[in-house]
């Protein structure tokens, strides 16, 4: 009979197997009443599981993780019911829980309204408030497949036709009537749940990811442990929405895209000068770091790919093309072949090592239609890549040396909190399980001595590699993946890079390779929704404009402005028949850093009248002060 193990070390013995809600009331009336799930030797179960051999059970509540999960994944549950009951013949498909919320999948004719979101909205509440109560049955394949299509559920027959005969089907009954197909676990009935959720938009999605598949509606949703954290989280999605790089871009005037040429950038002036002394700044950090600049090929031979082990494990994310010689071509999709015939070049000595090789190299990958979105998911960007050619020794301090740098260049563009994950061999991999333990290791150890927080990601590595991923928290709270680290053992070989170490003898380098921002593109729309397009006067792409109040002051106004341009300040002059009440507005609204208004007083006493950006203060100074100051906040900042 089974002997229990609770999370506080407590032993409870049974003269017979039990659930998840005895052992609660054995256990407290306080925790029966939060309990939501249970895990049981590390695996989530309902609390109407069978305990029936010795194990260690955590009993999970709303304060878990896996406790808000199963609250969203019930709510998605509980919304397709509320969908079936207010729009028969609508079929179900999926509905997962996603990062701060939940989805699901609908297939139904006419598109859903806002109005109808708020219908389904009610409804759910209604269900919560029934308490329908949590069944957990296991059906035969064949029965299911039968039972869902004569029902119509034709999506719903094709999952399960998909699943593996070995594993077991599982379908959640809520209530008397309305059951899924699911693997759980699930709460033991609808109002445990509470009324902490909201829908929030509509969208396309095709069934399976796959555009030639049908087009199925998309209801997100998200769901929370009380009132105050869905509102705070509402909260958020409101300031996000008001901080979306896309529509300050149009109002900054950075760039646009086109449908000519989807997921590719149309960088206007401005958004060039930011995206420019970005890679100013970068260079500048990457020289004194003992980096060295090179330059590769955009389009190269399948051969190499293929030597690489891109071509086998990356092939359908390639843009290819076939010559008239028969010879097929591919985009590069990443910078690092063309990298290690930089290397090749020359005899290398281990004196040689490190070898710091940096590239700003453009790359294209091809993303689905429907995954594009804005600066943050394209299919051609820039790489501040760089690759490290090392000794195995070399390797923790090269590590820990990009970490550092990677930190540093953070908290100089704002970013203060920085978490690590490190991702270990995936299943679909290159390279010996010997080479994988001995890059495991020495990456992980590299984590261990930069004493940063960090977590763990089973199976999420590189196919070459494992990898530290570096996650940046920006102003609202929101979490962005973006510099990585990864250790190679594997591509150097395969491309036949070689040094002579201390014995004379030829030997395989180990190839680091590393991204600080990830892509500039995308990492400049983090920094636009970061700083609500207020961004810090050295970055900004338009520092200043200096405004004429009248045609009379247009030569004042035009000899500052270029004063300002020879001081490499970043400035334009407006000198249009308009208020000045007009042209605050209008660079304002272009999120400009300073107004400088140059008016018949002004003139007269060799000042300026300074308007900054967030204050509605206006402030005078004297013309050589205001330019001094300006040059001084133009530094680049080298923490």
């Amino acid at each position: 009979m089974p002997n229990i193990q609770l999370l506080d070390g407590k032993k409870i013995s049974f003269t017979k197997s039990i659930n998840g809600f005895d052992l609660l009331k054995k256990i407290s009336k306080s925790l029966e009443k939060k309990a939501l799930i249970m895990q049981v030797d590390g695996n989530l179960k309902d609390l109407s599981f069978e305990i029936k051999k010795d194990c260690k059970v955590k009993i999970i509540t709303s304060v878990d993780k896996d406790g808000l999960d199963v609250l969203r994944h019930d709510a998605a549950h509980i919304m397709a019911m509320s969908v079936q009951e207010l729009f028969p013949g609508t079929q179900v498909t999926i509905g997962p829980v996603i990062e701060n919320g939940f989805y699901y999948d609908f297939a139904r004719k006419e598109p859903f309204t806002s109005d109808d979101l708020l219908k389904i909205e009610k409804k759910m509440a209604e269900i919560v408030d029934r308490d329908v109560k949590t069944k957990r049955e296991v059906w035969d394949r064949n029965k299911a497949i039968k039972h869902f299509k004569k029902i119509g559920e034709k999506y719903k027959a094709e999952i399960i036709e998909s699943i593996p005969k070995s594993e077991e089907l599982s379908i959640y009954h809520h209530g008397d009537t309305w059951y899924d197909l699911c693997r759980g676990p699930h709460l033991p009935s609808s109002g445990k749940i509470g009324k902490a959720f909201k829908l929030t938009k509509v969208s396309g999605a095709y069934w399976r990811g796959d555009s030639k598949n049908e087009m199925l509606q998309r209801i997100y949703g998200t769901c929370w442990s009380n009132k105050e954290q869905l509102d705070l989280y509402i909260k958020r999605l409101e300031e996000a929405e008001k901080r979306d790089h896309r529509k300050l871009g149009k109002e900054m005037n950075l760039f646009h895209f086109r449908e000519e040429s989807p997921g590719s950038v149309f960088w206007h002036d401005k958004g060039w000068i930011l995206f420019q002394r970005l890679v100013e700044y970068m260079r500048f950090r990457q020289r004194l770091a003992g980096y060295k600049e090179i330059n590769t090929p955009e389009l190269l031979d399948k051969t190499l790919w293929e030597k690489s082990g891109h071509w086998e494990k990356f092939s359908e994310h390639m843009f290819t093309s076939e010559t008239p010689d028969e010879k097929t071509f591919a985009i590069k999709p990443m910078n690092c072949p063309g990298c290690v015939q930089i290397f090749n070049q020359g005899l290398k000595s281990y004196r040689d090592l490190p070898l710091k090789l940096s590239e700003f190299g453009k790359v294209h990958r091809y993303e689905p239609s429907g995954a594009l979105h804005g600066l943050l998911r394209v299919r051609a960007f820039t790489q501040d890549d760089a690759h490290i050619f090392c000794t195995e020794e070399q390797i923790t301090q090269e590590c820990l040396s990009v970490t550092n740098l990677i930190i540093d260049i953070y908290k100089s563009l704002g970013f203060e909190k920085v978490i690590l994950k490190y991702s270990d061999r995936p299943e679909k991999r290159v390279g010996d399980d010997k080479i994988w333990d001995k890059s495991e290791e020495a990456l992980l150890t590299a984590i261990k001595e930069s004493k940063l927080e960090y977590s763990i990601n089973k199976g999420e590595g590189a196919f070459y590699g494992p990898k530290i991923e570096f996650v940046l928290q920006d102003a609202i709270g929101r979490d962005w993946q973006c510099g990585t680290l990864q250790v190679d053992f594997n591509l150097p070989g395969r491309l036949g890079a070689s040094y002579v170490n201390k014995s004379g003898e030829k030997q395989i380098p180990v190839m680091l390779h590393r991204a600080l921002f990830g892509s500039l593109e995308r990492f400049i729309g983090i920094l636009i929704e970061n700083y609500a397009g207020k961004l810090p006067f050295w970055l900004s792409p338009s520092q200043a404009v200096v405004c004429s109040i009248a045609e009379d002051n247009n030569n004042y106004a035009k000899n500052l402005f270029e004063d300002l341009f020879k001081e490499g300040i970043k400035c334009d002059v407006d000198l249009r028949n308009q208020k000045i009440s007009y042209k605050i507005r209008e660079h304002s609204l272009a999120k400009t850093p300073m107004i400088l208004v140059c008016g018949k007083k002004e003139e007269q006493d060799k000042t300026v009248t300074v308007r900054t950006l967030g204050s509605e203060k206006q402030e005078i100074f004297k013309r050589e002060d205001i330019i001094k100051r300006m040059i001084q906040s133009n530094k680049m900042p080298l923490n």
